[in-house]
């Protein structure tokens, strides 16, 4: 893959975050797909993007190890940080503490099918335009249930006929816009300009973000730009031992 020179200049580093506390699978940063555990899994994935060097931010050190192992590079965090957000921002200052690197990818450890193109794409919305804070990526609702699932996040954003991307006015748990037209379905994969994100987890959390139990909330309270980019698919977030069985099918 040849970078275009403002994603060369960038040099984005991709950051997972991974750790073995998991309400509804425990340990499943190291769950078997084929061999490999899935945050080897979500790794290559991310490697297969060619933008940057890809970390793993660590909480335990069997997750570190079983990176390692697989040739990756691993930083151990704090256990008892409170996000992903503040684990990624933590591994990166480890890492790179010369700050080299001006954009930071994090992709979630539990997304063993993502498409690699779609952290390509997250790093082209953020250098899009230089007010851009942090980018993320959306994608059109068309089962109908899952307009009125709580567990699927809806990013607010106006996008005309033709618009792949536009500004993220706002992210629910519940059922908006009102009216005819389409509703968009988040999707957790974020690129931050880096000073955006060390600015990002100095914030306290807001009162939205609270009331909703989304962290980007906290960044919109604080007036800061989310680009959000549509794009044509959702990939597999594993959260249950169901959820593991469609991704060793997907991936077998």
């Amino acid at each position: 893959m040849t970078q275009s020179p403002s994603l060369a200049a960038a040099a984005p580093i991709v950051v997972i975050p991974a750790r073995m506390a998991s309400t509804r699978l425990p340990g499943k940063p190291l769950a078997d797909i084929h061999g490999v555990p899935m945050i080897v899994q979500v790794w290559r994935r991310a490697m297969e993007a060619g933008i940057g060097p890809v970390l793993v931010a660590a909480a335990e050190d069997e997750i570190a190890q079983a990176v390692r192992a697989a040739g990756g590079n691993a930083v151990l965090t704090d256990p008892d940080l409170p996000s992903g957000s503040d684990r990624v921002w933590q591994a990166v200052e480890r890492f790179d503490p010369a700050g080299r690197h001006a954009v930071v990818v994090n992709v979630q450890g539990d997304l063993p099918t993502l498409d690699p193109g779609l952290i390509i794409r997250a790093v082209e919305t953020v250098l899009a335009e230089p007010d851009i804070a942090l980018s993320t990526l959306i994608c059109e609702i068309t089962r109908e249930e899952e307009r009125t699932n709580p567990n699927v996040v809806k990013a607010v954003v106006g996008l005309a006929q033709g618009q792949t991307r536009g500004r993220a006015l706002y992210f629910s748990r519940a059922t908006v816009p009102h009216g005819p037209g389409p509703h968009y379905h988040h999707i957790g994969l974020y690129a931050y300009r880096r000073t955006t994100l060390g600015a990002f987890v100095s914030l306290l959390p807001g009162v939205l973000e609270r009331r909703e139990k989304l962290e980007q909330l906290r960044a919109l309270e604080n007036h800061m730009r989310i680009e959000a980019a549509l794009v044509d698919t959702v990939p597999l977030g594993v959260d249950t031992a169901e959820d593991l069985e469609r991704a060793r099918a997907l991936l077998g």
